[in-house]
């Protein structure tokens, strides 16, 4: 995808809402990039339309929206929208660059029994109701926007609500085995949702993710996109640019966000926060190891000053092992490339790094002026003289 090409938030309601139900998240938002909101058949402004009203019929409809969207997209979908979104996002790996699930149904469904989801298929047409889910599943719902959605829902023909209720509860196969996303996700609940448990996600949603972060929001249920949608507006704005900076040196395909982004910033801090205390620094241009987590983030951050450019061109993970090709230029124009092993411990924490560079003779250039720049820092025997 372009690196130059602003990311568009594509936003997925959920259950009985409607597009607008995200304009008070859009409106808290302090970044100032284009925004796009799914109408989902059978609710909000398509009422009309027919069925089916399936997991599969919400995908298309949202992935021919995405189609006619230039360059890349961050997803987010609440709920059902979850579900649809993520979907999606299978559908279109290389368009969409970050995914955020907001109180997310598993995509394997909630499987609930018969009874239990009787009450939700019977919420057509009766706005009460409706109101009372709401509140039930909510810690402050705010009454102007509980008016509003009960108008909507009312709208929304038995048929569609009753089908709509199998497809959340019923899910997609998909969601019974680890997601193919490799871009990264964040997913965030609301603390007091009764509905969608911590428990919920950590058995069927987070695990399931390569790239994956989690975020609780204080004082919200089942909606913290209408319940605390400053705190959403914050989460959601941050994710996206940590997706921004990944772009900037990655191609696509590539999501080793830690990392990539460590060098992105170019400063000890950033590396240190992904290294765990005792990290192993082995590289071609090292006579030795470099040992510890202050240490190897001083090498990396003055390493990464000596690039004028670096592109991460291929990923590969295998365990706890992650593989990084890139290429790069020097301070002096050489241009080198190389591959980066990287091991993480349990709480995903490097460990290990092997940095391998070619050709030699780049490799000789750049490992001088690395101990010519930590001259007094790190023992200049560490490094290979010109």
């Amino acid at each position: 995808m372009p690196q130059n090409t602003p990311l568009t938030t594509v936003f997925v309601h959920g259950f009985l809402d409607d597009a607008a139900v995200w304009q008070p998240v859009i409106r808290h938002r302090g970044l100032q990039t284009p925004t796009v909101s799914a109408e989902l058949a059978g609710m909000g402004d398509r009422p009309d339309d027919g069925g089916p009203y399936t997991l599969a019929r919400h995908t298309a409809d949202v992935v021919e929206l995405i189609d006619g969207i230039d360059g890349p997209v961050v997803l987010v979908g609440q709920s059902l929208g979850a579900q649809v979104a993520e979907l999606a996002a299978t559908r279109l790996p290389g368009r969409v660059a970050g995914l955020v699930l907001v109180a997310p149904v598993p995509l394997a469904g909630t499987q609930l029994p018969a009874e239990a989801v009787a009450p939700f298929k019977a919420l057509g047409g009766d706005g009460e109701a409706q109101r009372e889910v709401r509140r039930q599943l909510s810690v402050g719902f705010p009454t102007g926007e509980l008016e509003r959605l009960a108008a909507v829902g009312m709208s929304i023909t038995a048929e569609a609500v009753s089908a709509t209720v199998d497809a959340w509860n019923d899910g997609d196969p998909a969601g019974s085995s680890d997601s193919s996303i490799t871009a990264p996700v964040l997913v965030l609940r609301g603390r007091d949702d009764p509905f969608i448990t911590s428990a919920v996600l950590d058995a069927g949603v987070v695990p399931r993710f390569a790239d994956v972060t989690t975020a609780d929001v204080e004082g919200a249920g089942h909606w913290p996109h209408v319940e605390r949608p400053d705190a959403v507006a914050t989460l959601l704005d941050t994710f996206v640019r940590r997706v921004t900076d990944d772009r900037g040196n990655t191609a696509e395909g590539v999501r080793e966000r830690g990392w990539t982004s460590a060098f992105a910033a170019r400063s000890a801090s950033s590396f240190t926060d992904t290294f765990a205390p005792e990290v192993v620094l082995r590289a071609s241009v090292l006579r030795a190891p470099v040992e510890g987590r202050e240490a190897v983030a001083q090498v990396m951050a003055t390493a990464s000053g000596i690039y004028t450019a670096l592109v991460f061109t291929h990923q590969a993970r295998e365990g706890e092992r992650t593989y990084l090709e890139w290429d790069a230029t020097l301070h002096d124009g050489t241009a080198v490339s190389g591959v980066t092993r990287l091991v993480a411990d349990a709480q995903g924490r490097t460990v290990d790094v092997a940095i391998h560079h070619r050709p030699l003779d780049g490799a000789l250039a750049f490992s001088a002026e690395l101990g010519r720049r930590l001259e007094g820092s790190i023992d200049r025997d560490t490094f290979h003289r010109a």
